[in-house]
C-alpha cells in the first residue's frame, strides 16, 4: 500500500502547470516587441544602405555621363542596363544589379521631387512611391530618399528621424 501512494504523485498539481504557464505568458510579453523592434530596425538599415548606394551610383552616372543626371523617374533602365556616352561612344553600367525595392514599403517606384529639409517633420508626397528624386528634367539636385510606412498610406511620407526638432532624412 505504501508503493501505491508513491506512485500516485508523481505528476503536477493544476496549480503548479497555471504558475508555469503564467511565467511563459509574462517572458512572452516581454520578448516579441523587442523582436517586432528589431524588425523595423533592420528595414532602417537597409533602407538606409540601399539609399546610400544610389547616392553613390548616381555620383558615379554623372561622372561618366558629363554631369548628366539619370532619369529614374520613367524606369531604372539607366541603372540596370548598359548606356553609351561620349564622342566616341563609350559603355558603361549597368550601375545596379536589379531595381532597388525599398525596404520600408516594398516599393520601387520613383516620383520627382524636392525634398525641403530642416523641419520638424518628415516632409510628405502626393503619390505613393518607393523613392523621391529630385531630377527636375534633369536640372535637379540628383539627390534621393526614401519613403515610410508609417501612416496609413505608405510610401507618401520621407523616411527618416527627428532629433532636437529637427528632421533627417536616411
Amino acid at each position: 500500500m505504501l508503493k501505491s501512494r508513491a506512485n500516485a504523485h508523481q505528476g503536477f498539481t493544476l496549480v503548479e502547470i497555471l504558475i508555469v504557464v503564467v511565467i511563459l505568458g509574462i517572458l512572452a510579453a516581454i520578448v516579441i516587441p523587442q523582436f517586432t523592434n528589431a524588425s523595423q530596425n533592420a528595414r532602417e538599415s537597409s533602407l538606409q544602405s540601399t539609399l546610400q548606394t544610389l547616392r553613390s551610383q548616381i555620383q558615379f552616372y554623372k561622372l561618366q555621363h558629363g554631369d548628366t543626371l539619370p532619369n529614374l523617374v520613367t524606369d531604372w533602365t539607366p541603372f540596370t542596363g548598359s548606356t553609351t556616352y561620349g564622342n566616341p561612344a563609350q559603355t558603361f553600367g549597368p550601375y545596379m544589379q536589379a531595381i532597388p525595392v525599398n525596404t520600408m514599403n516594398g516599393n520601387s517606384n520613383v516620383i520627382d521631387g524636392t525634398v525641403s529639409l530642416g523641419g520638424a517633420t518628415a516632409p510628405t508626397v502626393s503619390t505613393a512611391c518607393g523613392f523621391v528624386y529630385d531630377y527636375n528634367s534633369g536640372a535637379g539636385s540628383g539627390q534621393i530618399y526614401g519613403t515610410d510606412n508609417t501612416t496609413s498610406t505608405p510610401g507618401t511620407v520621407v523616411a527618416g528621424t527627428v532629433a532636437n526638432s529637427v528632421f533627417s532624412p536616411y
